[in-house]
Protein backbone atom coordinates (compact mmCIF):
# COMPACT_ATOMS: atom_id res chain seq x y z
CA UNK A 1 0.00 0.00 0.00
CA UNK A 2 2.36 2.24 0.77
CA UNK A 3 4.61 1.51 -1.98
CA UNK A 4 1.86 1.97 -4.20
CA UNK A 5 1.45 5.77 -2.79
CA UNK A 6 4.97 6.70 -3.02
CA UNK A 7 4.53 5.54 -6.89
CA UNK A 8 1.07 7.21 -7.35
CA UNK A 9 3.21 10.43 -5.96
CA UNK A 10 6.73 10.20 -7.87
CA UNK A 11 3.80 9.79 -11.32
CA UNK A 12 1.97 12.75 -9.91
CA UNK A 13 5.19 15.16 -9.71
CA UNK A 14 6.35 13.72 -12.51
CA UNK A 15 3.27 14.61 -15.04
CA UNK A 16 2.99 17.84 -13.05
CA UNK A 17 6.85 18.67 -14.21
CA UNK A 18 6.21 17.46 -17.90
CA UNK A 19 3.37 19.61 -18.42
CA UNK A 20 4.48 22.45 -16.66
CA UNK A 21 7.73 21.78 -19.32
CA UNK A 22 6.08 21.13 -22.06
CA UNK A 23 3.53 23.76 -21.77
CA UNK A 24 6.25 26.09 -21.57
CA UNK A 25 8.44 24.39 -24.51
CA UNK A 26 5.37 24.87 -26.85
CA UNK A 27 4.65 28.27 -25.74
CA UNK A 28 8.45 29.36 -26.04
CA UNK A 29 8.67 27.68 -29.54
CA UNK A 30 5.42 29.17 -31.35
CA UNK A 31 6.72 32.70 -30.06
CA UNK A 32 10.19 31.85 -31.69
CA UNK A 33 8.85 31.19 -34.65
CA UNK A 34 6.39 33.74 -34.64
CA UNK A 35 9.63 35.75 -34.08
CA UNK A 36 11.78 34.18 -36.91
CA UNK A 37 9.51 34.29 -39.91
CA UNK A 38 8.48 38.26 -39.01
CA UNK A 39 12.22 38.79 -39.20
CA UNK A 40 13.11 37.09 -42.26
CA UNK A 41 9.70 38.93 -43.75
CA UNK A 42 10.94 41.99 -42.89
CA UNK A 43 14.70 41.43 -43.97
CA UNK A 44 13.41 40.29 -47.05
CA UNK A 45 10.94 43.49 -47.52
CA UNK A 46 13.90 45.82 -46.68
CA UNK A 47 16.40 44.18 -49.01
CA UNK A 48 13.44 44.17 -51.91
CA UNK A 49 12.77 47.89 -51.02
CA UNK A 50 16.44 48.59 -51.61
CA UNK A 51 16.53 46.92 -54.71
CA UNK A 52 13.74 48.76 -56.25
CA UNK A 53 15.22 52.08 -55.33
CA UNK A 54 18.35 51.10 -57.15
CA UNK A 55 16.58 50.29 -60.29
CA UNK A 56 14.61 53.04 -60.05
CA UNK A 57 17.09 55.13 -59.83
CA UNK A 58 18.67 53.93 -62.81
CA UNK A 59 15.56 53.79 -64.91
CA UNK A 60 14.79 57.32 -64.31
CA UNK A 61 18.48 58.17 -65.19
CA UNK A 62 19.03 55.64 -68.71
CA UNK A 63 15.36 54.83 -69.50
CA UNK A 64 13.27 52.12 -68.81
CA UNK A 65 14.97 49.95 -72.02
CA UNK A 66 17.79 49.15 -69.07
CA UNK A 67 15.45 46.99 -67.11
CA UNK A 68 15.71 44.69 -70.32
CA UNK A 69 19.59 44.32 -69.29
CA UNK A 70 18.86 42.62 -65.52
CA UNK A 71 19.92 38.83 -65.05
CA UNK A 72 18.21 36.62 -62.95
CA UNK A 73 16.27 39.62 -61.75
CA UNK A 74 11.87 39.77 -61.56
CA UNK A 75 11.88 43.88 -62.73
CA UNK A 76 8.73 45.29 -64.68
CA UNK A 77 8.29 49.25 -65.37
CA UNK A 78 4.80 49.82 -65.61
CA UNK A 79 3.11 53.09 -66.88
CA UNK A 80 0.47 55.09 -65.18
CA UNK A 81 -2.30 53.16 -67.49
CA UNK A 82 -0.75 50.02 -65.86
CA UNK A 83 0.93 48.57 -69.11
CA UNK A 84 4.00 46.64 -68.68
CA UNK A 85 6.31 49.02 -70.94
CA UNK A 86 9.58 47.43 -69.97
CA UNK A 87 10.42 44.00 -67.99
CA UNK A 88 13.82 41.60 -67.05
CA UNK A 89 14.02 39.01 -69.43
CA UNK A 90 13.13 36.38 -66.30
CA UNK A 91 9.51 38.42 -66.18
CA UNK A 92 8.84 38.71 -69.31
CA UNK A 93 5.99 35.52 -69.13
CA UNK A 94 3.74 37.66 -67.90
CA UNK A 95 2.73 40.86 -65.74
CA UNK A 96 3.48 41.53 -61.73
CA UNK A 97 0.10 42.13 -60.03
CA UNK A 98 0.33 46.19 -59.58
CA UNK A 99 -1.87 47.03 -56.24
CA UNK A 100 -0.84 49.18 -53.96
CA UNK A 101 1.49 47.55 -51.10
CA UNK A 102 3.52 44.46 -50.39
CA UNK A 103 2.53 41.08 -51.75
CA UNK A 104 3.39 37.24 -52.20
CA UNK A 105 2.09 36.01 -55.38
CA UNK A 106 2.74 33.07 -57.21
CA UNK A 107 4.93 33.84 -60.56
CA UNK A 108 5.99 31.43 -62.96
CA UNK A 109 5.43 28.87 -60.28
CA UNK A 110 7.38 30.16 -57.45
CA UNK A 111 6.87 32.34 -54.71
CA UNK A 112 7.70 35.87 -54.93
CA UNK A 113 7.13 39.13 -52.92
CA UNK A 114 7.02 41.99 -54.88
CA UNK A 115 7.46 45.60 -54.16
CA UNK A 116 7.43 49.07 -56.14
CA UNK A 117 8.54 52.12 -56.31
CA UNK A 118 7.43 55.23 -58.14
CA UNK A 119 9.49 56.90 -60.70
CA UNK A 120 10.13 60.05 -60.95
CA UNK A 121 8.41 60.42 -64.71
CA UNK A 122 5.12 58.74 -63.66
CA UNK A 123 5.27 55.12 -63.77
CA UNK A 124 6.51 52.66 -61.01
CA UNK A 125 9.29 49.89 -60.68
CA UNK A 126 7.87 46.19 -59.77
CA UNK A 127 10.24 44.00 -58.15
CA UNK A 128 9.87 40.45 -57.33
CA UNK A 129 12.22 38.64 -55.07
CA UNK A 130 12.14 34.78 -54.69
CA UNK A 131 11.10 33.86 -50.93
CA UNK A 132 11.22 29.64 -51.67
CA UNK A 133 14.54 30.01 -49.51
CA UNK A 134 13.35 31.65 -46.29
CA UNK A 135 10.18 29.63 -46.49
CA UNK A 136 12.29 26.34 -46.58
CA UNK A 137 14.06 27.55 -43.97
CA UNK A 138 11.19 28.34 -41.72
CA UNK A 139 10.01 25.10 -42.75
CA UNK A 140 13.26 23.33 -41.56
CA UNK A 141 13.16 25.37 -38.16
CA UNK A 142 9.57 24.29 -37.49
CA UNK A 143 10.40 20.37 -38.21
CA UNK A 144 13.38 20.80 -35.74
CA UNK A 145 10.61 22.24 -33.32
CA UNK A 146 8.57 19.40 -33.94
CA UNK A 147 11.22 17.17 -33.39
CA UNK A 148 12.75 18.95 -30.57
CA UNK A 149 10.16 19.95 -28.14
CA UNK A 150 8.89 16.15 -27.60
CA UNK A 151 12.27 15.11 -26.93
CA UNK A 152 13.11 18.10 -24.77
CA UNK A 153 9.96 16.79 -22.92
CA UNK A 154 10.68 13.03 -22.72
CA UNK A 155 13.99 13.68 -21.72
CA UNK A 156 12.41 16.50 -18.70
CA UNK A 157 10.17 13.30 -17.76
CA UNK A 158 12.73 11.01 -17.36
CA UNK A 159 15.13 13.47 -15.77
CA UNK A 160 12.19 13.91 -13.21
CA UNK A 161 11.07 10.76 -12.76
CA UNK A 162 14.40 9.95 -12.01
CA UNK A 163 14.91 12.54 -9.78
CA UNK A 164 11.90 12.32 -7.56
CA UNK A 165 12.73 8.41 -7.24
CA UNK A 166 15.97 9.17 -6.03
CA UNK A 167 14.56 12.06 -3.57
CA UNK A 168 11.73 9.87 -2.06
CA UNK A 169 14.00 6.69 -1.53
CA UNK A 170 15.79 7.90 1.41
CA UNK A 171 11.91 8.99 2.49
CA UNK A 172 10.51 5.90 1.81
CA UNK A 173 13.05 4.17 4.03
CA UNK A 174 12.82 6.42 6.99
CA UNK A 175 8.84 5.58 6.79
CA UNK A 176 9.56 1.55 6.26
CA UNK A 177 11.87 2.37 9.58
CA UNK A 178 9.61 4.33 11.79
CA UNK A 179 6.57 1.74 10.61
CA UNK A 180 8.89 -0.85 12.56
CA UNK A 181 9.21 1.19 15.62
CA UNK A 182 7.12 -0.03 18.44
CA UNK A 183 7.76 0.96 22.07
CA UNK A 184 9.83 -1.58 23.07
CA UNK A 185 12.02 -0.40 20.26
CA UNK A 186 12.78 3.38 21.22
CA UNK A 187 16.66 2.75 20.52
CA UNK A 188 16.12 2.08 17.26
CA UNK A 189 17.17 5.44 14.81
CA UNK A 190 16.64 6.00 10.93
CA UNK A 191 19.45 6.51 8.72
CA UNK A 192 20.41 9.53 8.02
CA UNK A 193 21.42 10.26 4.27
CA UNK A 194 25.01 12.22 3.24
CA UNK A 195 23.57 14.42 0.99
CA UNK A 196 22.87 17.11 3.11
CA UNK A 197 19.97 18.16 2.14
CA UNK A 198 16.25 18.79 3.45
CA UNK A 199 15.59 14.91 3.44
CA UNK A 200 18.54 14.62 5.86
CA UNK A 201 17.57 17.17 7.69
CA UNK A 202 14.22 15.50 8.26
CA UNK A 203 15.94 12.17 9.23
CA UNK A 204 17.88 14.16 11.62
CA UNK A 205 14.98 15.58 13.23
CA UNK A 206 13.28 12.00 13.25
CA UNK A 207 16.15 10.65 15.06
CA UNK A 208 16.25 14.00 17.96
CA UNK A 209 12.43 12.99 17.99
CA UNK A 210 13.27 9.36 18.92
CA UNK A 211 15.52 10.60 21.26
CA UNK A 212 12.89 12.40 23.44
CA UNK A 213 10.68 9.17 23.14
CA UNK A 214 13.51 7.11 24.70
CA UNK A 215 14.19 9.42 27.15
CA UNK A 216 10.68 9.99 27.78
CA UNK A 217 9.84 6.18 28.07
CA UNK A 218 12.84 5.32 29.85
CA UNK A 219 11.85 8.09 32.02
CA UNK A 220 8.48 6.74 32.51
CA UNK A 221 9.93 3.12 33.02
CA UNK A 222 12.12 4.40 36.64
CA UNK A 223 9.47 6.32 37.23
CA UNK A 224 6.79 3.53 37.60
CA UNK A 225 9.06 1.03 38.81
CA UNK A 226 10.31 3.46 41.42
CA UNK A 227 7.25 4.06 42.48
CA UNK A 228 6.45 0.60 42.63
CA UNK A 229 9.21 0.50 44.76
CA UNK A 230 7.89 3.00 47.11
CA UNK A 231 4.46 1.64 47.79
CA UNK A 232 5.70 -1.76 48.31
CA UNK A 233 7.86 -0.55 51.07
CA UNK A 234 4.94 0.59 53.11
CA UNK A 235 2.58 -2.67 52.29
CA UNK A 236 5.43 -4.53 52.74
CA UNK A 237 5.44 -3.33 56.30
CA UNK A 238 2.17 -3.54 57.03
CA UNK A 239 1.35 -6.88 55.40
CA UNK A 240 4.34 -7.93 58.03
CA UNK A 241 2.50 -6.52 61.27
CA UNK A 242 -0.35 -8.21 60.19
CA UNK A 243 0.87 -11.46 59.86
CA UNK A 244 3.05 -10.99 62.99
CA UNK A 245 -0.27 -10.15 64.78
CA UNK A 246 -2.16 -13.06 63.28
CA UNK A 247 0.65 -15.31 64.13
CA UNK A 248 1.22 -14.25 67.46
CA UNK A 249 -1.79 -12.39 68.53
CA UNK A 250 -0.98 -12.06 72.53
CA UNK A 251 2.58 -10.63 71.50
CA UNK A 252 0.94 -7.78 69.10
CA UNK A 253 -1.14 -5.23 70.07
CA UNK A 254 -3.99 -3.81 68.08
CA UNK A 255 -2.79 -0.06 68.95
CA UNK A 256 1.06 -0.99 67.57
CA UNK A 257 -0.69 -2.70 64.43
CA UNK A 258 -2.97 0.56 64.20
CA UNK A 259 0.07 2.85 64.58
CA UNK A 260 1.99 1.05 62.44
CA UNK A 261 -0.95 0.78 59.48
CA UNK A 262 -1.41 4.65 60.53
CA UNK A 263 2.27 5.90 59.41
CA UNK A 264 2.71 3.73 56.55
CA UNK A 265 -0.79 4.24 55.18
CA UNK A 266 0.33 8.33 55.06
CA UNK A 267 3.36 7.82 53.87
CA UNK A 268 1.45 5.64 50.85
CA UNK A 269 -0.80 8.99 50.69
CA UNK A 270 1.77 11.34 50.45
CA UNK A 271 3.37 9.45 47.93
CA UNK A 272 0.45 9.22 46.24
CA UNK A 273 -0.46 12.47 46.28
CA UNK A 274 3.11 13.49 44.78
CA UNK A 275 2.82 11.91 41.77
CA UNK A 276 -0.63 12.73 40.94
CA UNK A 277 0.34 16.13 41.72
CA UNK A 278 3.60 15.56 39.20
CA UNK A 279 1.54 14.11 36.76
CA UNK A 280 -0.87 16.95 36.74
CA UNK A 281 1.76 19.23 36.11
CA UNK A 282 3.36 17.70 33.42
CA UNK A 283 0.31 17.80 31.63
CA UNK A 284 0.88 21.84 31.65
CA UNK A 285 -3.18 22.33 32.80
CA UNK A 286 -3.70 26.07 33.76
CA UNK A 287 -3.37 27.05 36.67
CA UNK A 288 -4.39 29.70 39.00
CA UNK A 289 -3.08 33.50 38.49
CA UNK A 290 -3.44 35.11 42.14
CA UNK A 291 -1.48 37.69 43.84
CA UNK A 292 0.12 35.86 46.32
CA UNK A 293 2.60 37.82 48.59
CA UNK A 294 5.51 35.19 48.65
CA UNK A 295 7.24 36.48 51.78
CA UNK A 296 4.68 36.02 54.04
CA UNK A 297 4.32 32.25 52.92
CA UNK A 298 8.19 31.89 53.65
CA UNK A 299 7.91 33.90 57.18
CA UNK A 300 5.21 31.10 57.82
CA UNK A 301 7.82 28.08 57.17
CA UNK A 302 10.20 29.70 59.35
CA UNK A 303 7.78 29.53 62.15
CA UNK A 304 7.33 26.16 61.14
CA UNK A 305 10.54 25.44 61.34
CA UNK A 306 10.90 26.70 64.65
CA UNK A 307 8.12 25.43 65.93
CA UNK A 308 9.74 22.02 65.52
CA UNK A 309 13.11 23.08 67.33
CA UNK A 310 15.23 24.01 63.89
CA UNK A 311 17.46 27.60 64.30
CA UNK A 312 15.69 29.49 61.60
CA UNK A 313 17.25 33.26 60.37
CA UNK A 314 14.58 35.26 58.29
CA UNK A 315 15.96 38.46 58.60
CA UNK A 316 16.45 38.19 54.86
CA UNK A 317 12.59 37.74 53.99
CA UNK A 318 11.69 41.48 52.29
CA UNK A 319 8.32 41.99 50.92
CA UNK A 320 7.71 40.46 47.36
CA UNK A 321 4.45 39.57 45.83
CA UNK A 322 4.29 37.04 42.41
CA UNK A 323 1.33 36.13 40.62
CA UNK A 324 0.04 32.17 40.76
CA UNK A 325 -1.28 29.62 42.63
CA UNK A 326 -0.77 30.46 46.28
CA UNK A 327 -1.43 26.57 47.13
CA UNK A 328 1.40 25.01 44.72
CA UNK A 329 3.44 28.43 46.20
CA UNK A 330 3.13 27.56 49.17
CA UNK A 331 4.08 23.36 48.40
CA UNK A 332 7.46 24.98 46.92
CA UNK A 333 8.67 26.82 50.08
CA UNK A 334 7.18 24.03 52.41
CA UNK A 335 9.67 21.20 50.09
CA UNK A 336 12.61 23.32 50.31
CA UNK A 337 12.56 24.09 53.85
CA UNK A 338 11.99 20.25 54.76
CA UNK A 339 15.01 19.55 52.54
CA UNK A 340 17.17 22.48 54.39
CA UNK A 341 15.95 21.38 57.41
CA UNK A 342 16.79 17.69 56.72
CA UNK A 343 20.33 17.96 56.31
CA UNK A 344 21.19 21.19 58.47
CA UNK A 345 23.53 20.58 60.86
CA UNK A 346 22.20 23.14 63.27
CA UNK A 347 20.82 26.33 61.24
CA UNK A 348 18.68 26.99 58.30
CA UNK A 349 18.21 30.64 56.37
CA UNK A 350 15.81 31.51 54.60
CA UNK A 351 15.32 34.81 52.24
CA UNK A 352 12.79 36.30 49.33
CA UNK A 353 13.82 39.68 47.81
CA UNK A 354 13.40 40.95 44.37
CA UNK A 355 15.38 42.44 41.92
CA UNK A 356 14.91 42.76 38.07
CA UNK A 357 11.10 42.23 38.00
CA UNK A 358 12.30 38.62 39.09
CA UNK A 359 11.34 37.79 42.89
CA UNK A 360 14.28 35.21 44.20
CA UNK A 361 13.58 32.76 47.19
CA UNK A 362 17.14 31.19 48.44
CA UNK A 363 17.16 28.94 51.93
CA UNK A 364 20.58 27.73 52.83
CA UNK A 365 21.61 25.64 55.18
CA UNK A 366 24.69 24.25 57.04
CA UNK A 367 24.65 21.28 55.89
CA UNK A 368 27.01 18.96 53.70
CA UNK A 369 26.10 20.37 50.63
CA UNK A 370 25.20 18.75 47.15
CA UNK A 371 28.25 17.75 45.12
CA UNK A 372 28.58 19.47 41.36
CA UNK A 373 27.94 16.49 39.71
CA UNK A 374 24.55 15.62 41.18
CA UNK A 375 23.46 19.06 41.04
CA UNK A 376 21.23 18.70 38.43
CA UNK A 377 19.86 15.29 38.90
CA UNK A 378 18.46 15.83 42.23
CA UNK A 379 15.82 17.11 40.86
CA UNK A 380 15.33 14.02 39.22
CA UNK A 381 11.64 12.14 40.66
CA UNK A 382 12.57 9.53 43.80
CA UNK A 383 16.44 10.49 43.28
CA UNK A 384 18.11 10.40 46.87
CA UNK A 385 21.91 10.90 47.18
CA UNK A 386 22.55 8.86 50.09
CA UNK A 387 20.68 5.38 48.97
CA UNK A 388 21.73 4.22 51.93
CA UNK A 389 19.88 6.15 54.67
CA UNK A 390 16.69 5.76 56.20
CA UNK A 391 13.51 6.59 54.02
CA UNK A 392 11.90 8.47 57.08
CA UNK A 393 15.44 10.85 56.84
CA UNK A 394 15.29 10.51 53.27
CA UNK A 395 12.28 11.30 52.04
CA UNK A 396 10.65 9.52 48.60
CA UNK A 397 12.73 11.53 46.51
CA UNK A 398 10.20 13.34 44.73
CA UNK A 399 10.14 16.95 47.29
CA UNK A 400 13.06 18.70 44.69
CA UNK A 401 11.02 17.26 41.34
CA UNK A 402 8.07 18.84 42.63
CA UNK A 403 10.08 21.90 43.56
CA UNK A 404 11.31 22.12 40.10
CA UNK A 405 7.79 21.34 38.19
CA UNK A 406 6.23 24.02 40.40
CA UNK A 407 8.85 26.55 39.32
CA UNK A 408 8.65 25.84 35.86
CA UNK A 409 4.88 25.73 35.93
CA UNK A 410 4.94 29.46 37.24
CA UNK A 411 7.26 30.32 34.80
CA UNK A 412 10.54 30.35 36.88
CA UNK A 413 13.37 28.12 37.53
CA UNK A 414 14.92 26.49 40.74
CA UNK A 415 19.02 25.80 40.95
CA UNK A 416 21.35 24.78 43.96
CA UNK A 417 24.44 26.43 44.64
CA UNK A 418 27.20 26.43 47.69
CA UNK A 419 25.92 28.07 50.88
CA UNK A 420 27.40 30.78 52.54
CA UNK A 421 26.83 29.02 55.87
CA UNK A 422 28.69 26.04 54.11
CA UNK A 423 26.03 23.67 53.44
CA UNK A 424 23.23 23.75 49.86
CA UNK A 425 21.43 27.10 49.03
CA UNK A 426 18.42 26.28 47.13
CA UNK A 427 17.16 29.29 44.68
CA UNK A 428 14.03 29.35 43.20
CA UNK A 429 13.31 32.66 40.94
CA UNK A 430 9.98 33.45 39.97
CA UNK A 431 8.42 36.56 37.53
CA UNK A 432 7.23 39.24 39.75
CA UNK A 433 3.83 40.28 39.92
CA UNK A 434 3.74 43.45 37.73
Amino acid sequence: MAERRARSLRVRITAVATLAVGMALIVGALVFYGILAASIRDAVVRGAESRAEEIAARVDAEGADVVTELEETLVQVVDRAGQVVAASEDAADGDLPTAEGTRIVTYDEERVLVVQEELDHGGRILVGVPVEDDQSTLATVAALLAFAVPVVVGLVAAVTWWVVGRALGPVSRIREEVDGITADRLDVRVPVPTSGDEIAALAGTMNRMLDRLDASATAQRRFVADASHELRSPLATIRQHAELARAHPDSTSIDDLAEVVHEEGLRMQELVDAMLLLARLAEHAPLRQDQVDLDDLALAEAERLRAGGIAVDATGIAAARVLGDARLLGRLIRNLADNAARHAHSAVSIAVGERDAQVVLTIDDDGAGVPIADRERIFERFVRLDEARARDAGGSGLGLAIVRAIAEAEGGSVSVADSPLGGARFAATLPAAS
